[in-house]
Order: C-alpha cells, then sequence, then structure tokens
C-alpha cells in the first residue's frame, strides 16, 4: 500500500519508525518502468526521517517504494483544483465585515438569492440592493475583481458549476489536463481539496454539531440523495452503534413524508446534498425546519439550497479530474464528527458496542480464527 503524505511533523520524525528496522530492498532496474510512468510526481521529501534508497534523479525510479513515505508535489495542481477555488458567497461572507453600510447591503441583496441576484446588469443589482451602481463596482473590486464584467463572469462559471452532468464534467477538465499519470492528478487534486475543506470549517460550527448529535433527548434522522445517500448510509451505521433513536430515511421522495410524522421540535435531521441538487431533499429540510428540526447539512464548495434551512453546514471541496465528483474531503469531515460524538458519549457508545459484539458472538456473525 503507498503512504502518502502532505507535510512532515517534528512528531514524526521523533517516533522511531518499524521500517528503520527492515532490510534495505533491492533496487528496481531500468526494466520495471512501472514508476517512472504511474508516479510522475512523486517527489521525496528533504527533510524526510527515513533517508530514500537508491533514487535515480532521471527516471524517477524509486527502490521499493511501497516501505517508504511519499509526498505528492504540491506545486503542479490540476485543473480540478482549480475548478474549486474559493465561491464568490464565501468572499460575500468573508469580507462582509470590512465592507461599508451600502457594500453590506448589497451583500445581503446578493446572498438573498444567489447566485441568480447577481446575473442582472450592474444597473439591476444596484437597483435590487437600493444601492448606487458605483457601490457595486467598488464592491467586487474590494472582492479581487477588475470589474462587473469579470465579477459576472466568475458567477456564470460557478453557476455552470454547479449545475453541470457527469460530461460537461468531464469535458471542463479534460481539455486542460496536464500531462501525467491519473493517480497523480487525482491525488493531487484530492489533497487539494482536503486541505481547502479543512481551511473553511468554522470550529463553532463544527462544536455545534457535534453537541447536538450527541444529546439523547434528541431524536437524529438521516436522509441522502440518489448518490450522497452511500454516505447517509455509513454515517447512519456509525450513529446507531453510539446511540439509540436514530433513523436512516429512505431516498425515496414518496417515502420519506411518513418520517416527518415522528419529527418533533428540537429533533436533528442530517441531511447529504451534493450539485445537482435534488429538489425532494430541499423540500425536506424546509418540512422538517417547520417542524421545529435543526438541520445539519453536508454539501459541496457551492452549497446546496438547503443550507438556508440548516442550523450546521459543512462544506466539502468535491471536483477532481473526473465525470464523477470526489466524496473524500466530505468523508473525512464526516468520520471526523463521528469520531467526535463518540467521545462525547463513550460511556453509552461502549454499552451499546459491547451489547452489539455480544450478539455477534452469539449468532456467529463474524469469522473466527482463534
Amino acid at each position: 500500500m503507498w503512504h502518502e503524505a502532505c507535510s512532515q511533523t517534528s512528531s514524526i520524525a521523533a517516533r522511531p519508525s518499524p521500517l528503520c528496522s527492515r532490510a534495505a530492498p533491492a533496487p528496481v532496474s531500468r526494466s520495471t518502468p512501472v514508476i517512472e510512468t504511474v508516479f510522475p510526481l512523486v517527489r521525496w521529501r528533504k527533510e524526510f526521517f527515513i533517508p530514500p534508497p537508491a533514487v535515480n534523479a532521471g527516471s524517477e525510479i524509486f527502490s521499493s517504494p511501497v516501505r517508504y513515505l511519499l509526498i505528492i508535489s504540491s506545486n503542479r495542481r490540476t485543473a480540478a483544483v482549480n475548478e474549486a477555488t474559493e465561491t464568490i458567497d464565501r468572499r460575500l461572507r468573508a469580507a462582509f465585515d470590512q465592507l461599508t453600510r451600502a457594500e453590506r447591503q448589497l451583500t445581503d441583496s446578493l446572498l438573498e438569492n444567489y447566485p441568480v441576484s447577481g446575473l442582472g446588469s450592474v444597473t439591476q443589482v444596484a437597483q435590487n440592493a437600493g444601492v448606487s451602481t458605483p457601490t457595486v463596482v467598488r464592491m467586487v473590486q474590494k472582492l479581487g475583481y477588475s470589474g462587473f464584467p469579470a465579477f459576472q463572469a466568475a458567477l456564470r462559471d460557478e453557476l455552470e458549476a454547479k449545475i453541470s452532468d457527469p460530461i460537461t464534467k468531464r469535458a471542463g477538465w479534460a481539455e486542460r489536463a496536464p500531462q501525467g499519470h491519473i493517480l497523480n492528478r487525482f491525488a493531487d487534486a484530492v489533497i487539494g481539496n482536503i486541505r481547502q475543506t479543512l481551511t473553511g470549517i468554522d470550529l463553532d460550527t463544527f462544536e455545534r454539531a457535534c453537541a447536538l448529535l450527541a444529546d439523547g433527548d434528541s431524536a437524529v434522522y438521516v436522509a441522502g440523495g440518489r448518490i450522497t445517500r452511500s454516505l447517509a448510509e455509513y454515517f447512519f451505521l456509525h450513529m446507531q452503534v453510539m446511540r439509540p433513536r436514530v433513523t436512516l430515511i429512505q431516498s425515496i421522495s414518496n417515502a420519506w413524508p411518513h418520517y416527518l410524522l415522528d419529527v418533533a421540535r428540537g429533533d436533528v435531521v442530517v441531511i447529504f446534498d451534493v450539485r445537482r441538487y435534488e429538489n425532494s431533499t430541499l423540500k425536506l429540510a424546509e418540512l422538517a425546519r417547520e417542524r421545529g428540526a435543526r438541520i445539519i447539512l453536508f454539501t459541496d464548495q457551492w452549497r446546496s439550497p438547503v443550507h438556508e434551512f440548516a442550523d450546521c453546514t459543512f462544506s466539502g471541496r468535491i471536483a477532481v479530474p473526473s465525470a464523477w465528483d470526489s466524496a473524500v474531503s466530505l468523508m473525512l469531515v464526516l468520520e471526523t464528527v463521528i469520531a467526535d460524538v463518540q467521545e462525547r458519549r463513550w460511556d453509552g457508545t461502549r454499552d451499546r458496542m459491547e451489547a452489539l459484539e455480544d450478539m455477534f458472538n452469539r449468532t456467529r456473525f463474524f469469522r473466527k480464527f482463534t
């Protein structure tokens, strides 16, 4: 198994490694081209605590790289990572405190029906917000755009990305894809997605979401869509072990209204929704909110319309060099939430785990090797 690292910490360097006790493997010969062709972007970090064995810098052939930590070069970014740039609504929210009163009024107007509210002419956008045209121009320049046309072009690109089907997504990155094996390009994109996802997480939101999920007085309902239901099922399985009163809502739109009958004020509804956002998921969030439920949303960087009803929103970067989006960054956040809830409820979780293991043993569910 390949080991990849984004950074090298002093704690790793100080820790003795079992790899050091193994005999150094024999160098790979020139007749073994797999490393050269499959991993052209792999680089050794100079400060690695395990010095790499025989490395041919010209051909980039490594001797048994399976036994050594590797890092993907971060100075080559793929089109997929470029696609996952900061969205305009994030820029607006980040800059809000530094804006003038009129610019804040304009920001509220743009976010009210985002992104459609920014697609009119500069005069229409100003009139809808009740501000002057120069105010619009000044604010988009504060956001880093040369002018309103550049701002609107970025907005259209963002809207196109939100509604792209798999064929369109593939066409978008294929034209700009750099040379190199898909393993390197894909890994580079995923590492970039993880880095940007973690940077965008608000710690207060994280703590609040975990506290809601750990509260045994409230029931938890979990729902996903056509693609995200696999994440929903994964989350449900772990939550079901950790706490009682957890329900997985079927993704069939004509079935989930039945689940809403039991949703009470203060209950928690966890929703997974990424582009292209599903109308049924939005309606589920709306009705759950009307019943007093608190909503936790896992979505992408463009954010599902469900975020309008959500108490806590986690936005994961999902764009990769593929016709399909990646769930790696969302899975990372999801598993971190699971780990935190587990610790908050450990006494009760341990009892439930022990009871579950006893049932597994009695039913001989798992194969025994001893």
